[in-house]
C-alpha cells in the first residue's frame, strides 16, 4: 500500500505549533509524520530549529497511529551513535511499530556552529556507515564491544529495547549512500524536484544493486520520497509560498561553503519566485497535481512525504486531506 506522509518543517515552525500540525496530519488522514533535526534553520528571520528527539516523544504521546521519524538526523557528530541507539530504542518502546530512525551524512550548517571540524564527503559517508552498523549492533546484542575507525564502545548495553528494532532509513542523494540503504537499511530517503534521469538512471539502479548484493527482496526496503508541493486554489499564493524555502533552489555552487543562516537567507531572498518555485510541484488542479506525483509512484516510490512551504499549514493539511490524498490513494 502506498504510504502518504507529512513533513513537519522544523526549520519553519516552533515546537508547539509544529506539534499541533503533526496532530492535525493524523486527523486529516496522513499515515506518517517526519521531521528534520536541524541545529540551524535555512534562514535566520522567521527560522526555527526545535530538537527532534523531545519533539518526537511529544508527537507520539499526542497521536495514536501515525508513523513518526526523522528525515533526517545525523548520528555522527553532534550525537554519538550509542546515544541515538538509546534514544530511538526508548521511543520504540513507548510507541511500538510507529518509530523510524532516518539518518544522513549531515550538513555543515548543523555541525560547524558547535566547533566541529567538517571533513570531506568520503569521511562523512564512512562515519555514517559505521554509525549505522554500531546502532544496529547495540539493538541486537546484549553486551557490545565495538572498535571502529571512528567510534568505539566497551561492554555497552541498551537495556530498554522494543521487541522489534526500530527501522533505519538512510538518506541518499547520490549512488553510494543509496546503495548502502539497499544493503543494510529498511528504507531509503531522497527528495523530489530533480531531473528524472537522476532517479531512473542513477539512484534507483544503485538501490537495487545494494538490495541484490545483500540477497534481499525489493519489498525489504521502503522507498521514501520527500515530495515538495505547493497546492492552493490560488496559483499566485501557491507560487509565493515557496519563497520561504528559496535556499532549496540555490545551485550547489551558489551555496557551497555557506553555513550561516543569515547568509543563506540573503542568497535565497535574491532569487525570483520562478526560481524558488522550481523545486516544488506548484498546482491549483487536483488532477494535474496527482498526475505529476504519479510519475514518482511509477518509478517505484512506496512512501511519499509531502512538504508544503506555506505559512498556513493547517489550511494545507485540510485541503490536501480532503482533495488530494483520496486521489493519491487510488494510485496505491
Amino acid at each position: 500500500m502506498l504510504k502518504l506522509g507529512y513533513k513537519a518543517s522544523a526549520e519553519q515552525f516552533g515546537p508547539s505549533e509544529l506539534l499541533r500540525y503533526g496532530v492535525l496530519a493524523e486527523q486529516n488522514g496522513f499515515n506518517s509524520v517526519f521531521t528534520s533535526d536541524h541545529l540551524q534553520p535555512w534562514r535566520h528571520d522567521g527560522g526555527h530549529a526545535p530538537a527532534a528527539l523531545p519533539w518526537l516523544g511529544a508527537l507520539g504521546a499526542s497521536t495514536e497511529r501515525i508513523i513518526l521519524g526523522t528525515s533526517v538526523l545525523t548520528p555522527t557528530y553532534r550525537y554519538h551513535p550509542g546515544v541515538i541507539a538509546q534514544a530511538f530504542a526508548t521511543l520504540g518502546c513507548l510507541y511500538p511499530g510507529r518509530v523510524v530512525l532516518g539518518v544522513g551524512s549531515g550538513e555543515a550548517m548543523n555541525e560547524k556552529p558547535l566547533g566541529i571540524e567538517w571533513p570531506e564527503q568520503k569521511e562523512r559517508f564512512a562515519r555514517l556507515k559505521e554509525s549505522v552498523e554500531l546502532i544496529q549492533t547495540l539493538w541486537t546484542q546484549e553486551r557490545v564491544d565495538y572498535q571502529g575507525t571512528y567510534y568505539s564502545v566497551e561492554r555497552a548495553t541498551i537495556y530498554d529495547r522494543p521487541e522489534t528494532p526500530v527501522p533505519i532509513y538512510i538518506a541518499g542523494a547520490g549512488p553510494a549512500a543509496t546503495r548502502l540503504a539497499g544493503r543494510v537499511a529498511q528504507g531509503w530517503i531522497t527528495t523530489s524536484g530533480k531531473g528524472r534521469e537522476l532517479y531512473v538512471d542513477t539512484l534507483i539502479p544503485a538501490l537495487e544493486d545494494g538490495i541484490g548484493k545483500a540477497g534481499r527482496a525489493d519489498a525489504d526496503v521502503d522507498r521514501l520520497l520527500e515530495v515538495k508541493v505547493s497546492f492552493d486554489h490560488d496559483r499566485q499564493k501557491a507560487l509565493e509560498a515557496t519563497q520561504f524555502w528559496g535556499a532549496l533552489a540555490l545551485k550547489p555552487e551558489e551555496k557551497t561553503g555557506v553555513e550561516d543562516p543569515v547568509e543563506m537567507q540573503r542568497l535565497a531572498d535574491a532569487l525570483p519566485v520562478e526560481r524558488t518555485a522550481s523545486r516544488f510541484i506548484v498546482s491549483t488542479d487536483v488532477e494535474e497535481h496527482v498526475a505529476r506525483i504519479r510519475e514518482y509512484v511509477d518509478m517505484g516510490f512506496t512512501h511519499l512525504v509531502f512538504h508544503a512551504p506555506g505559512p498556513d499549514q493547517e489550511r494545507f493539511l485540510k485541503l490536501y486531506g480532503d482533495e488530494v490524498l483520496p486521489a493519491l490513494r487510488q494510485l496505491g
